[in-house]
C-alpha cells in the first residue's frame, strides 16, 4: 500500500482528488492538508512514502514544502499545477522534487505517476520537459537574484541592503540593471516575473 499526502488551499480539489485516489486499491491517502507548513508538519509526523503538493499555496509554495519535507523524511513528493511553467519546472528539480505534473492530468494517470514516483524513478510531464528544453535561460546574475529573493515581498532598499551585507546604492544599481534587462519599470514586476519563470 502507496501511503500518500495530499497538499492543495483548494478544498474542492483537494478533496475530490483524495476521494478518486482513495478508489485505487493500492493507495491509501493519510492526510489532506491546506497549505504548505501544515503539509511539512503532517509529513514529518506521519511518514508518508509520497506527498502530492499543489504549487500555488499561499504562503509556503509546493516546491519550498518539498524542499523541507525531503530534508526532515524519507518520502518521494510530486509538484501538481494548474501553470506549468518550465523555469518553476527547473526550481522543482532542483529541490529534488520526484515528480512534475499539470493539474489537466486524469485522476488515473495521477494514480499511474504516484505509482511511479513511489517505485523509484522520476516522473516529467513530456510536454514540459519539451518547453523546458526550449525555454530562454535566466539573463540575470545570482547577485541580481539575491536582490529580487530579498526584496520579493516589498522590502526597501535600505532593508535589502542590510540582508545582503551591501550598500544602498549597490542595491539600488543592481535593480536598475535588473528593470533594463527585463524590460519592467518595477522591482515588484520583476520579482513577480522571476517567480512566474522560477528564477528564485
Amino acid at each position: 500500500m502507496i501511503r500518500v499526502l495530499i497538499a492543495d488551499d483548494e478544498d474542492m480539489i483537494r478533496s475530490a482528488l483524495a476521494s478518486l485516489l482513495r478508489l485505487e486499491d493500492d493507495l491509501d491517502v493519510v492526510a489532506e492538508c491546506r497549505d504548505g507548513e501544515s503539509a511539512v508538519a503532517e509529513a514529518t509526523r506521519l511518514r508518508p512514502d509520497v506527498c502530492l503538493l499543489d504549487l500555488e499555496m499561499p504562503g509556503l509554495d509546493g516546491v519550498d514544502a518539498a524542499a523541507r519535507i525531503l530534508r526532515l523524511v524519507p518520502a518521494r513528493c510530486i509538484v501538481v499545477t494548474r501553470h506549468a511553467r518550465p523555469g518553476v519546472l527547473r526550481r522543482a528539480l532542483s529541490a529534488g522534487v520526484h515528480g512534475f505534473v499539470p493539474k489537466s492530468r486524469r485522476a488515473e494517470d495521477l494514480a499511474a505517476v504516484i505509482r511511479e514516483v513511489a517505485a523509484g524513478r522520476r516522473y516529467v510531464d513530456p510536454e514540459i520537459a519539451a518547453d523546458a528544453l526550449s525555454d530562454e535561460r535566466c539573463p540575470l546574475t545570482d547577485r541580481e537574484l539575491d536582490v529580487l529573493r530579498a526584496g520579493a515581498r516589498g522590502e526597501p532598499i535600505a532593508q535589502i541592503a542590510a540582508t545582503l551585507h551591501l550598500s544602498a546604492g549597490t542595491v539600488r544599481n543592481h535593480v536598475s540593471s535588473i528593470l533594463a534587462k527585463l524590460h519592467l519599470s518595477t522591482r515588484q514586476q520583476a520579482a513577480i516575473l522571476a517567480r512566474e519563470r522560477g528564477w528564485i
